[in-house]
């Protein structure tokens, strides 16, 4: 390691070196008397030195677990706590952005019959139904897509630069990964979900497209649940089943 002070050492080996030689010498003693008030003001600043290499650390330390905290209370500000993914705040924000550079696709999805997985099952089932349902579009959606929990049981994914068949040909994988997926309900029942899709261009909005996408997502829902239908903002949603 560099010795910072190595000027100043050899400076005092020097003066050592000296005084040894002459020590008898008229001006002997003051050189003594000056080497030892140099050797302890060296002693001082090396333990200042150590004391300001230490609160450096410290503070670089302190610099780094304030850095930590400040993504940790960003990451929370933005993600829903039991699922991890996107919140609704987060996904409002994404979407309205997203909007200003191109256009996009929303989906809204529903977890069919969530209430009688409480009701039957309680709580911890439903969170465990959930988190499976999360699971399941994580491993499907592309690897452009963000994935959000709007609601209890309501989720978004949102599909940049995809048109209207892609996202519906997305809408149906996630449908079909939710339905084959082994949630293991105590009745042995499985897990459906629907879906309402809709396709924007560049410069919508959330609201929009979101009420659009809910409103397919009731047509859905009243079709009898588990489909997937699509609506654009220029029409109103389709009727057919994809």
């Amino acid at each position: 390691m560099h010795d910072l002070f190595a000027a100043e050492n050899q400076a005092l080996l020097a003066a050592k070196a000296a005084h040894s030689a002459s020590a008898s010498a008229p001006n002997g003693q003051a050189l003594g008397d000056l080497i030892t008030a140099f050797e302890r003001l060296l002693r001082e600043t090396r333990r200042l030195v150590r004391r300001s290499d230490k609160a450096e650390l410290e503070m670089n330390q302190l610099n780094m677990r304030l850095q930590d905290l400040a993504a940790e209370l960003e990451h929370r500000a933005n993600h829903d706590p039991l699922t991890g993914v996107l919140n609704r705040a987060a996904i409002i924000d994404l979407v309205n952005r997203q909007f200003g550079r191109h256009d996009l696709a929303l989906i809204v999805l529903d977890i069919d019959h969530f209430k009688r997985i409480n009701d039957s099952f309680g709580h911890p089932m439903g969170d465990k139904v959930i988190l499976g349902v999360v699971a399941c579009l994580q491993a499907v959606v592309p690897a452009a897509a963000q994935v959000g929990r709007v609601g209890g049981e309501e989720f978004t994914v949102v599909l940049p630069r995809h048109d209207g068949l892609e996202s519906e040909r997305v809408a149906q994988a996630l449908r079909r990964a939710i339905e084959s997926h082994a949630f293991d309900l105590p009745d042995g029942s499985g897990v459906t979900a629907s879906f309402g899709v809709c396709w924007a261009p560049a410069g919508g909005d959330f609201d929009t497209a979101y009420g659009l996408a809910d409103e397919a997502l009731f047509i859905a829902k009243r079709a009898g649940r588990n489909q997937v239908r699509l609506t654009t903002s220029s029409s109103h949603p389709a009727e057919h089943v994809v």
